[in-house]
């Protein structure tokens, strides 16, 4: 069974793929369900998407530019950024909306960027299992409207939201994530100047200045797949922090974070959490309140205009990544917690005991 999705997509997205100059060398043959009908997940919940398998393709050891160079993205752009070792890179939703997955390598991070839009989370996997490394494709299925990679060196189907291999080899395999940040372009070149961003040498033919899902990001009436659940406690596409702890989740709103940069400190599942957020500057993160074995206290880091975010009574000084970048801590970093911006009803949907953070209560 499949769900009709607009036409005006997939016309678009299929008459792209059969135009595309270098399609995947790793890419496996196309498939339907996956290689084993024994899944983790409702078979029956599982919907073929329409494009098949790498009719989406995920990019591979993508193009990238230094921020003065990029010209496509606007201040109010989403981006997902990373660090590792230092080093700062963005992945703009623009790419991340035609291609879902980007498998890369900044500084010896084995980094997936998994990007599903239509429950908007985007995750930074790690792309070592077991000791192998792999990269991820685009397996065209979606459960829940979530986005099924499926790795490439098993060709086992993972559900992104579920952080788990749902089918084939690996199954019942947990994946490992990196810390991501989810915020706008504007937010990222101001703290992150010398970062490195994604561009449009993809090697496709996609109009990256286009939204290929209409409407979708701001209808909250619209859904292109089923889900086995609607939570109508938050509107369907508000975009929350979802902490997830133990196969439960806790979510942070927006709302929390008026009027400048806010720190809580919270509890999740019997783990300590610290959350920082700034609805104006939008961005929201998470972390184990854990430094080199110690709790801290955190307070909100004063002036702007540069990358330290918040501090701690012992002096040191964060990025938005959790690192230490100044201080006697200097090169540690907070552990992360598992967590990713999502649209709201995704985490209700996989989550159904979804506990939500209220100042007030």
């Amino acid at each position: 069974m499949r769900k009709v999705i607009s036409l005006f997509f997939f016309m678009g997205l299929l008459l792209y793929s059969c135009n595309s100059q270098n399609q995947n060398p790793q890419g496996t043959n196309s498939g339907g369900i996956g290689s084993s009908a024994d899944w983790l997940i409702p078979e029956g919940q599982v919907f073929d998407g329409g494009p098949g398998k790498d009719g989406i393709p995920a990019l591979d050891q993508p193009q990238t530019s230094a921020i003065n160079e990029i010209s496509y993205l606007s201040d109010d752009d989403l981006v997902v950024g990373f660090s590792w070792n230092g080093n700062y890179r963005a992945y703009p939703h623009k790419i991340l909306d035609w291609h879902e997955i980007i498998n890369d390598d900044l500084n010896g991070s084995k980094i997936a960027v998994t990007y599903c839009p239509l429950t908007g989370t985007g995750i930074g996997w790690n792309r070592e299992i077991a000791g192998i490394e792999t990269t991820f494709g685009v397996s065209g299925l979606l459960y829940n409207s979530n986005l099924i990679p499926y790795d490439r060196y098993t060709d086992s189907n993972w559900c992104q939201i579920s952080l788990s291999c749902v089918n084939g080899t690996l199954k019942g395999s947990r994946v490992s994530t990196f810390t991501v940040i989810e915020t706008t372009w504007g937010t990222w070149k101001m703290m992150f100047p010398n970062s490195t961003v994604v561009n449009t040498n993809t090697g496709f033919s996609r109009n990256y200045r286009l939204y290929p899902y209409g409407d979708y990001r701001t209808n909250h009436n619209a859904l292109l797949f089923p889900v086995n659940r609607m939570d109508e406690r938050i509107p369907a596409k508000e975009r929350v922090l979802a902490v997830i702890e133990n196969e439960k989740a806790r979510v942070y709103q927006f709302k929390e974070f008026e009027g400048g940069t806010n720190i809580i400190t919270d509890n999740v599942d019997g783990k300590d959490i610290v959350i920082i957020g700034n609805k104006e500057k939008n961005f929201i993160i998470a972390f184990e309140n854990m430094l080199n074995g110690a709790q801290q206290n955190y307070t909100v880091a004063s002036g702007s205009g540069n990358q330290i975010v918040f501090s701690d009574t012992g002096g040191n000084g964060y990025d938005l990544f959790g690192n230490v970048i100044e201080g006697p801590d200097k090169g540690s970093r907070l552990l992360k917690a598992t967590s990713f911006m999502a649209y709201w009803f995704s985490i209700g949907a996989f989550y159904p005991n979804t506990t939500i953070y209220n100042f007030g209560n």
